[in-house]
């Protein structure tokens, strides 16, 4: 959808590539089936390679803890089954949840799962949140051809990233046309009589009304540990639900196992895939890899991309180290000049005694691929003066690296 929302911001920005392309419309419901297909098409992938593998069931059902290594299961199509082994690991994923603002739980809201679904393209989307979600569903329906108006609690958007990365996201996106709010409270949510949505907010001035036709609420995820009956099991959980794991992946209790989501920390796709790699080295392969000190690299996928890995530069100060600082405006970078696309900087964090480097924001086109560039680096523990003076083909993003660390401060 991100893909189909491009498509078109491209095409309405065709004159300025000397490409008339006349008015541009978009059908939601063939960018939902776009969507859906591809969703599909990598679904029924996996579920066939399950289905396929020796000594392996797959079953459909809700689950339940009885004891620390037995599980009940409800099966989808009847009946109960009982299943009983000496390793349990549960992936079970997080679910979005809704702030305690009055009168939110009477109207109509969307999800980052039913915002997905639409068949028609809002006429005002209200966003409530304004972290990666909020910011990516908010520019992808402007896009679109929605009005879009962000409400961020917090006194920036994307609120752990670096004041200066949020303040040029922020830029972007008011760019685009979007109306964000910052340092906001939602007081009230309403539907009013022609079935639109108003949010009554206070924002640092006096308080105010906005009227939408929808609203997608994107204030945080909660895990899916309500209904496992986890206290029959003694597993632990934090205060929100999450379930506690060492370094190792493993619960309280001995050959009980939590990856993904369910376990808190970064909520992505691909920490849940280091999480089973951690498993498979330590279980099947003997191997001893912990969580302890592995980079978390993650991409917005708004555009221009922010791509990110290691220490912010607060977090690095805040830890005390002496640091430099390497900026580089995505208007000095030659490649995104000559495809129009250069708004964005990319920033580097630099351990002053060692030329190591700590981290990277990469706000710009292809943020997430040249921040990956960054984080080969510093796995390599490839001290930034090598990047600075090496040779890269021209003319390319990644050459964008050399002028980024001679642009390095004192």
């Amino acid at each position: 959808m991100v893909a189909s929302a491009r498509i078109a911001y491209l095409a309405r920005r065709g004159a300025d590539y000397g490409v008339n392309t006349g008015p541009v419309s978009v059908d939601m419901a063939i960018v939902r089936a776009r969507k859906e297909a591809i969703v599909e098409s990598f679904r029924e992938s996996g579920q066939r390679r399950l289905e396929n593998t020796d000594n392996l069931d797959l079953i459909f059902g809700k689950a339940r803890f009885t004891d620390t290594r037995t599980v009940e299961v409800q099966l989808n199509d009847g009946g109960t089954r009982l299943l009983t082994a000496e390793k349990i690991f549960i992936n079970v994923g997080a679910k979005p949840i809704k702030p305690p603002v009055p009168g939110l739980e009477k109207v109509p809201t969307l999800d980052s799962t039913t915002i997905m679904e639409l068949d028609e393209l809002p006429e005002h989307l209200l966003v409530l949140g304004g972290g990666y979600v909020g910011l990516e569903f908010g520019q992808m329906f402007r896009r679109f051809g929605s009005d879009v108006t962000i409400i961020q609690t917090d006194t920036q958007l994307l609120g752990r990233e670096d004041p200066d990365v949020a303040d040029e996201v922020a830029k972007i996106l008011r760019e685009d046309g979007i109306e964000i709010h910052l340092n906001t409270e939602a007081l009230q949510v309403e539907q009013v009589g022609d079935g639109r949505i108003r949010i009554t907010i206070r924002p640092p001035a006096a308080e105010k009304k906005i009227t939408g036709s929808h609203l997608l609420v994107a204030t945080g995820r909660e895990p899916n540990t309500a209904e496992l009956n986890l206290n029959a099991a003694g597993i632990e959980t934090d205060k929100r639900g999450f379930i506690k794991v060492n370094e190792r992946l493993e619960t309280n209790v001995s050959g009980v196992y939590a990856i993904g989501d369910v376990k808190g920390g970064p909520a992505f796709t691909h920490i849940s895939y280091d999480d089973f790699r951690i498993l498979r080295t330590n279980l099947l392969e003997g191997g001893n890899a912990t969580t302890t000190g592995r980079l978390v690299p993650y991409t917005v996928f708004i555009d221009a991309q922010l791509g990110h890995v290691g220490l912010t530069e607060t977090e690095a100060r805040a830890q005390g180290k002496e640091i430099r600082v390497a900026k580089l405006p995505m208007a000095s970078v030659a490649r995104a000049l000559e495809v129009g696309e250069s708004r964005g900087f990319i920033k580097a964090i630099v351990d002053a005694e060692t030329g190591q480097i700590l981290g990277c924001a990469v706000l710009g086109i292809e943020g997430g691929e040249v921040m990956a560039l960054l984080q080969m680096a510093m796995m390599g523990r490839v001290p930034y003066t090598r990047i600075r003076d090496a040779i890269f083909a021209h003319p390319t993003l990644a050459e964008s690296l050399n002028n980024l660390f001679m642009a390095m401060d004192a």
